[in-house]
């Protein structure tokens, strides 16, 4: 089975956007560049994990070999929603980071849930014994590459962490997001609120 690598070096754009109301929303993440438009769907804890995780690699890189990283962005930078027509290629199973030294960007690869991780989940029932059938599923699945500059890392970390935040309200007591007519919240025994 082939896979297709859609691979940005860098892109003229790379955001984390949604599309749908309040509570309804599907979460992208979403490249462009030379005249292609690559757009994979994944879990709003996934985009929040990947903005916490990019910062993390940013102060490491910053650490471990010097790199000059910029100050955290004060302006609302790319507020644009996402470019149309928003076709997923993909869902995102995996999220790869790194740090690449020589040129001092940052690689984030974005790889397709596939029938592996079904199985795995599931008990595959197969032998253990062989490592080399266990990491070649992860081969034949599609991906999305993206090389950043450390500035357009720092554009999409804050980014993501609007869209993020974007959504319903928490409640107050529990955390828990507010419908526009209340919810059960466990705190108060279940009287709605």
């Amino acid at each position: 089975m082939t896979h297709q690598v859609h691979a940005f070096e860098p892109p003229e754009r790379f955001v984390a956007g949604t599309v749908g109301p309040p509570g309804e929303r599907t979460f992208f993440l979403q490249a462009r560049g030379g005249g292609r438009l690559v757009s994979v769907a994944l879990e709003k804890v996934q985009v929040s994990l990947l903005a916490e995780k990019l910062e993390e690699l940013l102060t490491e890189a910053q650490r471990r070999f010097g790199v000059q990283l910029p100050e955290a962005v004060a302006s609302v930078g790319d507020n644009d929603p996402l470019d149309t027509p928003v076709d997923e290629e993909f869902r995102v199973g995996t999220l790869g980071l790194a740090f690449d030294v020589d040129t001092a960007t940052v690689v984030i690869e974005a790889i397709a849930a596939g029938e592996a991780e079904a199985e795995v989940e599931l008990g595959g029932g197969e032998d253990d014994d062989d490592d080399e059938d266990d990491e070649e599923p992860d081969e034949d699945l599609d991906r999305l590459r993206v090389r950043l500059t450390p500035e357009a890392t720092r554009e999409f970390i804050e980014r993501a962490r609007r869209v993020v935040n974007a959504g319903r309200p928490p409640c107050p007591l529990c955390g828990q997001p507010l419908d526009p007519a209340g919810h059960l919240c466990p705190r108060h025994n279940g009287y709605h609120r």
